[in-house]
């Protein structure tokens, strides 16, 4: 047994209640988290009416059924955080305040960072567009509707977060969260390029969220199992893998991104056949890591000892 993460302090916009869900296991078995920041799809009515975009093209910025592909890994021993509102509405993985000044019909306070390279494509904290251009509003937002999501839904996000993260850190000496995303197969236009993407995409920050060794076995564990590996581009880890990796501190991040068509239709947003064998498949992988963790966390700490 452990002790369970307590959610019921997280506040609520009255559309989310709650805004997110730990899935826990019985016993605490390894010091593995996981995250799935944009797999919720509550779409609250206010919201679409408010947007140009039904509920379809909404979706498309949504990381299609990723909390369900994870959701066994509790059978192992570790827990699932995953929101229940959508990217679209606010997204979790950028700064609480990273906001892009043209969505607002009132002038943002001084600490909002409106310079971003995210803000200025039009995916901040609250985005302004879906998929490569499409435009969610059809009306200005003010900034005390932007303060409310972000009290409602960013900071109960990461605060239940660091909770899972120190529990496994306190009860296992270190710990590592794996942060769990999707992307479309292919690449945008507006990249100037016409390849597929590959499988899956590691992102460690370039190294520093992360030790090496970890995100060797997931690449090698991936390959085994039939896959195409890259690592950090173009996807390097976000906000979350860029606050919580501390490899120092004995606390590790490393954000998987797959490949959509492994598991569903891209157009139709139906799971197919690959669904099957991808949750088949992060099981084998969360199980490799499960063996390898214990002496790779204790290598880590007798090097930051030399």
């Amino acid at each position: 047994m452990h002790d369970k993460i307590d959610t019921s302090a997280c506040a609520s916009t009255g559309w989310f209640e709650p805004p997110l869900e730990v899935l826990e296991p019985d016993v605490l078995r390894a010091p593995i988290v996981f995250s799935s920041p944009h797999s919720g799809r509550l779409y609250p009515e206010p919201f679409v009416q408010r947007s140009s975009l039904d509920r379809k093209r909404l979706r498309k910025s949504e990381d299609c059924f990723v909390d369900e592909i994870f959701a066994d890994v509790v059978t192992l021993g570790v827990p699932l955080l995953h929101a229940l509102f959508p990217r679209a509405y606010l997204d979790v993985n950028r700064e609480p305040y990273e906001l892009d000044p043209v969505m607002f019909a009132d002038p943002l306070p001084d600490y909002v960072n409106t310079g971003s390279v995210r803000v200025a494509g039009g995916l901040g904290t609250i985005a302004r567009i879906v998929s490569e251009s499409e435009e969610i509003y059809n009306q200005p937002l003010t900034f005390a509707e932007a303060q409310a999501r972000i009290h409602a839904l960013h900071l109960p996000y990461h605060r239940c977060l660091s909770q899972l993260l120190k529990r496994a850190r306190d009860t296992f000496g270190a710990a590592l969260l794996i942060d769990c995303h999707s992307m479309p197969s292919s690449v945008p236009k507006s990249a100037g390029e016409g390849s597929q993407r590959p499988d899956f995409i590691l992102g460690d920050r370039y190294g520093s969220a992360c030790v090496g060794t970890i995100v060797d076995i997931v690449e090698r564990k991936l390959k085994e199992l039939g896959y195409t590996v890259s690592r950090n581009r173009p996807y390097a880890g976000g906000f979350i893998t860029q606050t919580y990796g501390r490899p120092s501190h004995d606390m590790h991040a490393l954000q998987l991104e797959m490949n959509r068509s492994l598991y569903m239709d891209e157009d139709s947003l139906a799971k197919h056949g690959g669904f099957y064998r991808i949750v088949d498949d992060m099981l084998a992988l969360v199980s490799s890591l499960l063996d390898a963790l214990p002496e790779i966390f204790a290598d880590n700490r007798r090097a930051a000892a030399e």
